[in-house]
């Protein structure tokens, strides 16, 4: 269709140009004295055409000409930027194939292409960034090549160059590298102080933050490594299971790291309920204030919250952390001002009386009973355990405070009975 129309369009100039060219009798007179030239008025027109056409191109030859420096010139400009490309990928390809003397030097061809660029009066736009991504290329084979002199002077090359605001994400990215060079190097407090140089936005992303707990981790500092991996299991870097135990285990360091009352308080303090709740870290509490003297009534008050999770659900707490409970209770009763109390006395009465099969629940409501010099009541309960008991250490001291309250009675024969039991365990 389109053809069809371009035909037509031909063919009506042609019958016009033929109607106006036929029909015209006019006539141009030029006077160039003493002459007299008569030209009719479509020779002139095809003339003037004529003269536009060669006007037109010979002012683009004539440009085309004038350029030809420039263009050279803009050729050579592509030419050694598609070098410093080349030598880019090349080093970006050699330091992922683990061949780290090639990529720093092709890093190094860039820096002296870029560099020759520069002198010959040409400068990148992106000239900055380009400097900067081949000095850190240059510093991480460098680095895998345990060449740390070199690393550190490529390092501040490539801060220097990443200045300015359109350089941000490069900079952010020469420091990041940094701080996982010196945690490499074993130097945490060097990888921690690369990441406070961080902007507020780029410290918290998920590569800084695992980055910071590592280091943490590395440099001791159980409180920043636990803040850190609550953040990142915010973020989702970590599953709920995974954050949880490294919850677990961070709180549990801090707790065995303080070394009186006041420091495990200021601990304590420092968690968040969702771990004071955790078994594992309100045992270890409590037993760390305990043995340091602290406050029986606060050891209890932290193992409530354990104690009701254990009387709701049997099975919400292993054997082994049934039996830390029911230890840790019983080292408050031993205590001189840790005589049980009315509340305490009723929920484990309740608890032994709902589930009166649970040996741990028996024992502890022994103990109890001896405690308050309850003596009958204590033997039964105790006997009743000791039968049932499958930790070994409890069991013996079952055994034990049986030999006791024989000893009271005088009963020599009961006491050696329950001395010998407690000796094989």
């Amino acid at each position: 269709m389109r053809i069809v129309l371009w035909f037509m369009a031909l063919f009506g100039i042609a019958v016009a140009s033929a109607l106006f060219a036929g029909n015209n009798h006019s006539t141009v007179t030029v006077f160039w004295a003493p002459y007299r030239v008569d030209l009719s008025l479509n020779l002139v027109l095809l003339l003037l055409a004529a003269s536009f056409v060669v006007l037109h191109f010979a002012l683009r030859a004539l440009s085309g000409l004038l350029r030809i420096p420039l263009q050279a010139k803009r050729w050579r400009l592509q030419q050694k930027v598609r070098s410093m490309d080349s030598a880019l990928l090349d080093s970006l390809s050699h330091l992922f194939a683990g061949r780290f003397v090639r990529a720093r030097k092709a890093a190094e061809l860039v820096i002296s292409l870029e560099e020759s660029l520069l002198r010959g009066g040409e400068r990148l736009a992106y000239a900055g960034r380009l400097r900067t991504m081949s000095h850190l290329l240059a510093a991480e084979s460098a680095h895998a090549l345990q060449d740390r002199a070199v690393r550190d002077v490529h390092l501040q090359q490539a801060l220097e160059h990443a200045q300015g605001r359109e350089a941000q994400d490069a900079r952010d990215g020469v420091q990041l590298r940094a701080a996982r060079w010196a945690f490499e190097d074993r130097d945490a407090g060097a990888a921690l102080q690369w990441l406070d140089q961080l902007p507020q936005g780029a410290s918290r992303r998920t590569i800084a933050l695992r980055l910071r707990f590592e280091a943490a981790r590395l440099d001791g500092q159980s409180s920043a490594a636990l803040e850190t991996a609550r953040l990142l299991t915010k973020h989702r870097a970590f599953s709920e299971a995974a954050g949880k135990s490294i919850a677990i285990g961070l709180a549990v360091e801090m707790i065995r790291a303080a070394h009186d009352q006041v420091q495990i308080q200021r601990v304590w303090d420092a968690l968040d309920d969702s771990e004071r709740s955790i078994p594992e870290v309100a045992l270890e509490a409590a037993e760390r204030l305990l043995s340091h003297g602290g406050e029986v009534a606060v050891s209890r008050l932290w193992l409530l919250p354990i104690w009701d999770t254990m009387v709701q659900s049997a099975d919400a707490l292993t054997l082994a952390q049934r039996v830390r409970l029911a230890r840790a209770l019983e080292c408050g009763f031993s205590a001189v001002d840790g005589a049980p109390d009315a509340a305490w006395l009723t929920r484990i009465e309740t608890a032994q009386m709902g589930n009166p099969r649970d040996a741990v629940l028996q024992y502890l409501a022994g103990v109890v009973c001896m405690r308050l010099r309850l003596w009958g009541k204590a033997q039964q309960l105790l006997k009743q355990s000791v039968m049932m008991l499958q930790d070994t250490q409890l069991k013996r001291d079952g055994w034990r405070a049986l030999a006791e309250m024989a000893e009271q009675r005088q009963d020599a024969k009961a006491a050696t009975e329950a001395y010998k039991e407690a000796a094989k365990r």
